[in-house]
């Protein structure tokens, strides 16, 4: 008799515990879109960080250029009219393409991930060109 009614008591809490731990399919439904939504929730503030320290780190080097600039101008004023010359003109061509990436920064609108990688890898690629093409500058002197 006492087995029966352990028998009995183990079936009924097992069947209870299996019963209360089922969840209907609407419900699993419902926390997988939430796990979803949670997800894509975070991947968009990781690509906006992302896009915050990229900006941030490229202001950073352009604000830098702009200074390289202005000290190799005063270096430069002192030196013959003809060199003086070919370097302003180098200068100019440096200074608008650090322009042209400043603005290109500034106009980037957050579109999506494989955009912003694409955009990344290009504007990197322009800005290390950049910062070769000031260091040939110095070269030349």
């Amino acid at each position: 008799m006492k087995k029966i009614l352990i028998a009995v008591a183990v079936s009924s809490l097992l069947g209870a515990a299996i019963f209360s731990g089922c969840q209907s399919s609407a419900e699993k439904v419902k926390d997988a879109e939430d796990n979803v939504m949670i997800a894509n929730q975070e991947l968009n503030r990781a690509l906006a960080d992302s896009i915050y320290k990229f900006r941030k780190d490229a202001d950073e080097k352009i604000k830098a250029h702009e200074q390289s600039v202005s000290d190799f101008k005063a270096r430069i004023a002192k030196e013959k009219k003809e060199n003086r010359i070919q370097y302003e003109t180098r200068l100019a061509e440096i200074e608008k393409r650090n322009s042209d990436l400043k603005k290109k920064l500034d106009d980037y609108k957050e579109v999506g991930k494989e955009h912003w990688e694409n955009f990344k890898k290009e504007f990197s690629r322009e800005m290390n060109d950049l910062s070769e093409a000031y260091k040939d500058l110095y070269v030349i002197k």
